[in-house]
């Protein structure tokens, strides 16, 4: 059986995917400029004359799917989008690294690390641009796995193909970030409360608001060391919601500008692995 799109009479090469066995007629210059590991391939010594009277077949591991794919890449024609489907595109990507295929590669490395990739599986994401040695897309993707419980993601099948060292960074990058927040929430000396602070010369930590703050937050950071929780209205509302202080909402807003600080110095501290 061939498929449609690659059934070109005039080829000289056939590569046979695995069951169900599938011909995909191709052109060995193509597979060549494309492929070094194809281009090495077809360098070998070439067959006798009586040979070259039928087309070379080569049959390959991949299913017909992963294998269709993959040479989308290399022909001239669009570039196959594949957005909805991790597993498939870690199977195509795995076929373009074993063979070498460049432009499938490249291709693929950036639709790897799409927004919707990123947000949907972090830690697949970095466990597979590490297992490939992908050095900026796993960067890419340890930012992204500040947002969840790293000890609480699903286990994916990707980790076991990594190393000890590259699971290693992404802890350490979790817990060190984790603690330079917590050590970043200080209190500045002009947020005050009217109500609850010590307003007349006496010691005190801060406004309750903060207190309550400064508490959840730590303990958010321990988990997500991201801003993108602690500095939300609902998480910063709760702060006066529950300590019983009626004037610490205003004195929150008037804070805002302290708040946005704080932000801004956690969001720098370094975020990839």
């Amino acid at each position: 059986m061939a498929i449609e799109s690659f059934d070109d009479p005039t080829a000289d090469f056939i590569l046979r995917s695995s069951l169900p066995a599938t011909d995909f007629h191709v052109h060995r210059l193509l597979l060549s400029l494309s492929s070094p590991f194809f281009d090495q391939m077809l360098s070998l010594p070439q067959p006798s004359p009586k040979e070259l009277a039928r087309v070379p077949i080569v049959e390959v591991s991949e299913t017909p799917q992963t294998l269709q794919l993959l040479l989308q890449f290399i022909y001239p024609v669009p570039n196959p989008i594949i957005d909805d489907d991790l597993d498939t595109l870690i199977l195509v990507l795995h076929a373009a690294i074993k063979y070498d295929v460049l432009p499938a590669i490249d291709g693929l490395r950036s639709q790897l690390v799409s927004e919707h990739y990123l947000k949907q599986s972090p830690t697949r994401i970095y466990a597979i641009a590490s297992r490939y040695e992908l050095e900026e897309e796993a960067k890419l993707a340890s930012k992204h796995t500040l947002g969840i419980n790293i000890l609480d993601a699903p286990l994916s099948e990707e980790l076991r193909y990594i190393s000890a060292f590259s699971y290693h960074r992404l802890l350490a990058l979790h817990h060190t970030r984790a603690k330079a927040a917590q050590g970043l929430l200080r209190l500045r000396d002009d947020v005050k409360c009217m109500e609850c602070d010590g307003t007349y010369g006496a010691f005190s930590e801060g406004p309750k608001w903060w207190l309550d703050f400064r508490r959840r937050a730590a303990e958010e950071l321990g988990v997500r060391p991201t801003t993108e929780v602690v500095f939300g209205m609902e998480f910063l509302s709760q702060s006066f919601q529950q300590v019983g202080c009626r004037k610490c909402p205003l004195s929150l807003l008037q804070s805002w500008s302290f708040l946005e600080e704080l932000k801004r110095r956690i969001d720098e501290l370094p975020a990839t692995v």
